[in-house]
């Protein structure tokens, strides 16, 4: 697919911006200068919310920029404008010349030019009507409630986006890619007597809304959403204390996501920030353990064909029987660093500049049953969903909550628990995991992460995975 032409269209052709021009600018501004590139971006997203019985909110927003970036060392200078013509990029380009003053850098070579599309670009939002849309989320609305006469509220957000970007670097080279976005959320709530308790589930990727229109797909995340919420009614207070934790596969991986993947990023490691600096090469989690960042899989949320420098993603093995042997890289760092970018420098939008970031984080499968691995416990926690948590990137310290958890008991699933959480670090996590699953998979599509004020989509996955002797918060002592 030519998104270079395509991108051309919406940048030189409807803009006051010209290409002749900007390519001048570029290839000036970054003479003498590390590295650098200029950004530009068109989006166009859209956000319905449902809530008690009828449309709440219906969003509909274009925006379009650009982020010009000038790297000496490790300088930046970096500015951005909400409108694309050639004086706003002249004045941007004059305001970062402070930066390159008296330095003479050896220009960084462009990114490698990008393999296959991993989606095809189409616009969600051009696909069904509106009207449809809301439509949907009305038909879902009913779907749930005409289910179990317990569910008091329903809560459902549809969001869409289609961003287009192209990327200019010095000598005239430039990269494009066309990114749709789209995710379902259902969250219901129930109640029996005086108590209520909610359930949620969704999910997208990179596609167009026919994957949420499918009835076999927003009927599960309805479906899911109902039994959890039914779940948790029933749910007691759990035990706290130090014990044996089964995380399930797929959406618990965000644990992973926080407490080890913001760790194993470029710049954390490079700043000696990170709980993981210094450790290239060792051991540091149990044997059989091998994680990767994985940016190429087709389709899915944290997928990118180039990132927001214009570096082919790749998958970046991470850890690999224990042993850390790779760090998520964006150009800036790897160059600093004596090694190479890994396709991970990401931004939010044309206002941010890039960093290390995560795309698709997962632990790969092992050889054990999920049943085989449940019954391996006489007494534990089985952590089949996690909820927020917060983590400390210095020290890997973490505490995050479950959505849905178990207690076991003789190698048996007993009653749903309330109000457990997780506590412990990175290194305790990869250290205390004893047996990994052969069912790894990925989250359905619904992971955001942040940094730096800044947001971006990404997916989390892993198998079943037993952990030993973790610290478990709960109600009871």
């Amino acid at each position: 697919m030519d998104f270079l032409a395509q991108t051309d269209s919406l940048f030189f052709e409807k803009t006051q911006l010209s290409l002749d021009v900007t390519q001048k600018l570029v290839n000036d501004i970054l003479r003498g200068a590390d590295d650098g590139e200029l950004y530009l971006e068109y989006m166009r997203s859209e956000v319905l919310v449902w809530d008690d019985g009828k449309l709440k909110t219906a969003n509909d927003d274009t925006s379009t920029g650009f982020g010009l970036r000038l790297v000496c060392g490790d300088s930046v200078g970096f500015a951005h404008a909400g409108l694309l013509d050639d004086d706003a990029l002249r004045q941007a380009s004059a305001s970062l010349m402070a930066v390159k003053s008296g330095y003479q850098g050896v220009l960084s070579a462009p990114p490698a030019r990008a393999g296959k599309a991993l989606y095809d670009g189409a616009n969600p939002l051009l696909g069904q009507r509106f009207e449809e849309r809301a439509q949907l989320l009305q038909k879902i609305d009913s779907y749930i409630r005409a289910k179990d006469p317990r569910v008091i509220q329903v809560s459902l957000s549809m969001a869409a986006n289609w961003k287009a970007v192209q990327i200019l670097k010095a000598d005239n080279w430039r990269a494009a890619d066309i990114r749709p976005l789209t995710r379902l959320h259902v969250s219901a709530v129930v109640a029996q007597g005086d108590r209520m308790e909610v359930g949620s589930h969704g999910g997208g990727g990179r596609c167009g809304y026919e994957s949420v229109f499918d009835p076999s797909v927003w009927q599960d995340y309805a479906d899911e959403a109902l039994r959890q919420a039914l779940v948790n009614l029933d749910s007691v207070d759990g035990q706290a204390g130090e014990m044996t934790v089964v995380l399930g596969s797929g959406w618990p991986a965000v644990l992973l996501h926080e407490a080890i993947g913001h760790g194993l990023e470029g710049d954390f490691n490079r700043k000696q920030t990170s709980v993981f600096s210094s450790l290239m090469g060792q051991q540091i989690a149990a044997k059989g353990i091998t994680i990767v960042d994985d940016g190429t899989i087709m389709g899915r949320r944290g997928s990118l064909t180039i990132d927001d420098e214009g570096t082919p993603t790749q998958c970046t093995k991470l850890v690999e029987d224990g042993v850390l042997v790779g760090l998520m890289q964006d150009r800036m760092n790897a160059r600093l660093m004596g090694t190479v970018s890994t396709g991970n420098g990401r931004r939010e939008s044309f206002a941010h500049q890039p960093y290390p970031r995560m795309t698709n984080t997962m632990m790969l499968s092992g050889a054990y049953d999920p049943k085989e691995i449940i019954a391996s416990v006489d007494k534990g926690l089985y952590a089949v969903g996690l909820g927020g948590g917060q983590v400390d990137i210095t020290s890997g310290k973490f505490v995050f909550s479950t959505s849905e958890a178990y207690e076991i008991e003789k190698g048996q699933i007993k009653r749903p628990v309330k109000d457990a959480s997780l506590v412990g670090t990175g290194f305790e996590i990869l250290k205390s995991i004893s047996m990994v699953g052969n069912d790894g998979r990925l989250d359905p599509g619904m992971g955001t992460c942040g940094k730096n004020g800044q947001s971006v989509p990404v997916g989390v996955g892993q198998p079943t995975l037993r952990l030993d002797n973790i610290t478990v918060g709960g109600a009871k002592v």
